[in-house]
């Protein structure tokens, strides 16, 4: 369940502040009658992405098992893909988004009350659409048949409109650099659990082999139906027999993902810029050196044409004198 929490919370809280961004700008340059076309785009979005998950739920339900288990893998892989675009796209520009949805929004309102709809639409839609596939896939994930996981989204969702509410009446202020890196460590996480469950998925499916190839099966130390087993179970989608590749794919996809995530902003730019220097002063000092060499060259060859002026003058005098 906090792990479903911990993707309502993140999910939520990314749109919440989009929304936010959109009705502060136009509320401080007092263009309150574009604001219910704003609300509309939103509201849109909104209804879309519910669609869309009540589509994938109910529309799976009708399918053969091997082809629900074939769908359910495939969008867990696809979920996964765009949850780890969206963390990592989030922490790079997290600090210009503003000053994006300003632009846009300016733009908007430049071309009249279409715009307005699209703009919001699609600002929040995005977050919306991604937030609907991987809620789903993590909800098949951590619990079928339980209303658990659902509960936990739910509730993270509530806390995200929440807190942005207070942000929006300046009645909160938290560090959104630290927040996002901390959830979306977590949610990398999360997303590992997901994909080794839609690698199961595929295994099921017949798509995947060695099924039947089994890593470890400790589910006599942990049971799944354990109350430790279910902690586990919902908050990193833990299973207790995973096969040889469900555990070869998790290791791949979290040890180098969530080491490249909390890496500092910039290293490999810092990297570069330090050897540019380096180089840089390198080259000056042997530019420097050179133009000595030359100059010392220079000086040298200006003696010996003097010492040759003077031999040659004193020959001519020689040469009068007889």
């Amino acid at each position: 369940m906090f792990g479903n929490y911990l993707i309502g919370l993140r999910e939520g809280l990314e749109a919440s502040l989009v929304v936010c961004i959109l009705v502060a700008y136009l509320v401080k340059t007092e263009r309150r009658d574009a604001l219910r076309p704003v609300w509309g785009g939103i509201a849109i979005a909104v209804a879309i992405s519910l669609a869309f998950g009540a589509a994938l739920e109910f529309g799976s339900q009708e399918m053969t098992f091997e082809a629900q288990e074939l769908l359910g893998g495939s969008l867990s892989i696809i979920a996964v893909g765009l949850v780890t675009w969206m963390v990592f796209w989030m922490r790079r520009t997290a600090r210009h988004l503003k000053k994006e949805l300003h632009g846009k929004l300016d733009a908007a309102l430049a071309m009249g009350t279409g715009a307005l709809v699209a703009t919001a639409f699609l600002a929040v839609g995005r977050e919306g659409l991604e937030t609907a596939l991987f809620v789903w896939a993590s909800v098949r994930a951590s619990g079928e048949g339980s209303s658990e996981p659902l509960i936990g989204v739910l509730l993270g969702i509530a806390t995200a409109v929440v807190l942005g509410w207070l942000f929006y009446r300046g009645a909160l202020r938290i560090n959104l650099a630290k927040f996002f890196t901390w959830t979306g460590g977590m949610l990398v996480v999360v997303a590992a659990g997901v994909l080794a469950y839609g690698v199961h998925d595929l295994q099921e499916a017949r798509f995947l082999g060695g099924l039947r190839n089994k890593a470890f099966d400790i589910s006599a130390t942990i049971p799944p139906d354990s109350w430790y087993g279910t902690l586990l179970k919902g908050v990193f989608n833990f299973q207790p027999d995973p096969t040889v590749l469900q555990v070869t794919v998790w290791a791949l996809y979290l040890i180098p993902t969530l080491a490249l995530f909390l890496a500092p902003v910039g290293f490999g730019r810092s990297v570069r810029a330090t050897d540019q220097k380096a180089q840089k002063a390198t080259d000056e000092k042997a530019g420097s050196t050179g133009d000595g060499a030359r100059d010392s060259d220079g000086a040298e060859r200006g003696r010996e044409r003097l010492r040759d002026g003077a031999r040659r003058a004193g020959s001519a005098a020689g040469g009068d004198e007889v």
